[in-house]
């Protein structure tokens, strides 16, 4: 069994998460810039054993895409066209920045942490992750 790698796609930065190669624990991997993103992925999938890409969703209140999924639909598109051997998932990412923000609050970091932009993709990719993780170990 490989690592699941985590895709909170931006449209300037891309926050990627990790499981371990057993899928038990979820983890914080990094913050790319989204020009960049494809050769981070190709790099870290030849050097790690990932099977699975799991892609955050966004979707509107009602459960229709949201306006954003028309950037996130051709990079799902090229990521299968690189990867075709690598089944994608895609997870409903609503609230992950809402509850990635709570979770820095609750962790106790200060006001001028919690508004590193790239620490809250990283967590919301690890958020995104550890919600698909618990709902295939169920």
């Amino acid at each position: 069994m490989g690592r699941i790698l985590a895709i909170d796609y931006g449209r300037k930065r891309t926050g990627l998460a990790v499981s371990d190669p057993l899928r038990i624990i979820a983890g914080s991997l990094d913050t790319v810039p989204t020009h960049t993103l494809m050769d981070y992925i190709k790099r870290y999938v030849s050097e790690n054993g990932v099977d699975l890409f799991v892609v955050g969703m966004p979707r509107q209140m009602n459960g229709e895409p949201s306006e954003s999924y028309q950037y996130i639909k051709p990079f799902v598109d090229k990521l299968g066209k690189e990867f075709p051997e690598i089944k994608i998932e895609m997870v409903d990412e609503r609230f992950t920045s809402k509850i990635a923000f709570q979770t820095m609050i609750d962790g106790g970091l200060k006001k001028m942490k919690r508004q590193d932009k790239a620490l809250v993709d990283r967590i919301s990719a690890t958020i995104i992750l550890q919600s698909y993780m618990e709902t295939i170990n169920k």
